[in-house]
């Protein structure tokens, strides 16, 4: 799966910087210079951010196309402008805004933060289908092995030989392909059934193992 973005713009200049910057981040970019035609694409078209040149004739429109267009998704809308007085961002709605001439240095960190944006937006109800084992300790003794079924960054659904009534904090334990590091994290039962079926919410996960769990969910969500 891949991210998609508009900019509207005939500042030739000004795109070949934004068009370099988005393929970096491995963001595909069409370019409209017609703010007639954008407003028409971008009521049509699924993009997950568009920028905007506020100094185009007709720029007020295309901002309210994207804000109409939004349905609330998680779209970033991203303005740009010689004149700083023009961003005006909370009456506007974007996102973000950066000035012309183009700081590469800026807008890659606008543009990164965007993306971030984006991607946290698409994974927060994503569950990746997944077979592995996972260990779960409940207190200090009983410990047994289940098959985690599918994942997510707030928990997790498992299959377990049998029905299990998991009350109080379970420890967890499991590996995903490709990462080195196993995961260690603390949850709580959220639902189960008869048939050793259950819901798992993470309650205590590191900074770092979070990160390290978002990146693989990340990973494996724009390699299908």
């Amino acid at each position: 799966m891949n991210l998609e973005s508009m900019v509207v713009s005939r500042d030739w200049q000004e795109v070949s910087v934004l068009e370099c910057i988005l393929g970096s981040l491995k963001i595909g970019v069409s370019v409209e210079p017609d703010a007639t035609r954008a407003r028409t694409r971008i009521a049509k078209s699924k993009l997950d951010a568009v920028i905007v040149d506020r100094d185009l004739l007709g720029s007020g429109q295309i901002v309210e196309s994207v804000l109409s267009s939004r349905n609330g998704n998680c779209v970033p809308l991203v303005l740009l402008s010689s004149s700083p007085e023009r961003h005006d961002l909370p009456a506007s709605g974007a996102t973000y805004f950066f000035e012309k001439p183009i700081s590469v240095e800026q807008a890659v960190r606008t543009l990164s933060a965007a993306r971030n944006m984006i991607v946290n937006g698409r994974l927060r109800y994503h569950r990746h289908t997944v077979e592995i084992p996972v260990e779960l300790s409940l207190g200090k003794k009983r410990t047994f092995s289940a098959e985690l079924m599918n994942l997510s960054q707030g928990g997790m659904r498992i299959r377990a030989p049998r029905e299990f009534d998991g009350s109080g904090p379970l420890k967890l334990r499991f590996s995903l392909p490709g990462m080195r590091a196993v995961v260690r994290a603390t949850g709580e039962l959220a639902w189960t059934d008869a048939n050793g079926n259950a819901g798992i919410r993470f309650l205590d996960l590191s900074p770092a193992r979070q990160r390290g769990l978002q990146l693989w969910l990340e990973r494996e969500y724009f390699s299908q």
